[in-house]
């Protein structure tokens, strides 16, 4: 059975960045569920989901809040899955408290972190971890960097015939 990602989110409000994570594990054919749960105002049921995430089928948990963004923390120090930060932009910081918040995790309970709203990164790192152990997923993401590999040879054959 493939390993599903499952993507938390701290608000619903942070669904717009997250769908561009979304989007990359549908091209890549990873199940993914996404589900809304807070560190400060769900804290039962995100640790439930946490402790369950393993046994129900996930291989990776990809977690997104803004402003104190304590969620990737407290998923991390409920499971032994990894766990990849989306620090979003939510507040009058532009995102460093997010960041800082998701970044700065004690001794070991690690978050991979992503750029402040880099969702589309941390769907292809969900699809590199689990590319690991799935040859399907693993080609595909070859394919993909041959693909932007082309695309950047592209744009210099062009920047280099105009000038000519």
């Amino acid at each position: 059975m493939n390993k599903k990602v499952a993507i938390l989110m701290g608000s619903d409000s942070d669904l717009p960045v997250v769908k561009g994570a979304i989007h990359i594990l549908k091209n890549f054919d990873i199940p993914v569920e996404v589900h809304v749960y807070s560190a400060h105002r769900t804290p039962k049921q995100a640790c439930e989901f946490a402790e369950n995430a393993k046994a129900n089928g996930f291989g990776v948990i990809i977690c997104a809040a803004g402003k104190a963004a304590h969620l990737a923390g407290v998923i991390a120090a409920h499971t032994t899955l990894p766990v990849i930060g989306i620090p979003i932009k939510a507040s009058v910081l532009d995102g460093l408290d997010a960041l800082l918040s998701t970044v700065q995790m004690p001794k070991g309970i690690p978050v991979a972190t992503v750029a402040i709203d880099g969702a589309e990164n941390a769907g292809i790192l969900a699809a590199q971890i689990l590319g690991v152990e799935n040859a399907d997923i693993d080609a595909k993401l070859l394919k993909m960097k041959a693909d932007m590999a082309n695309e950047v040879l592209e744009k210099d054959k062009k920047l280099q015939s105009e000038l000519d």
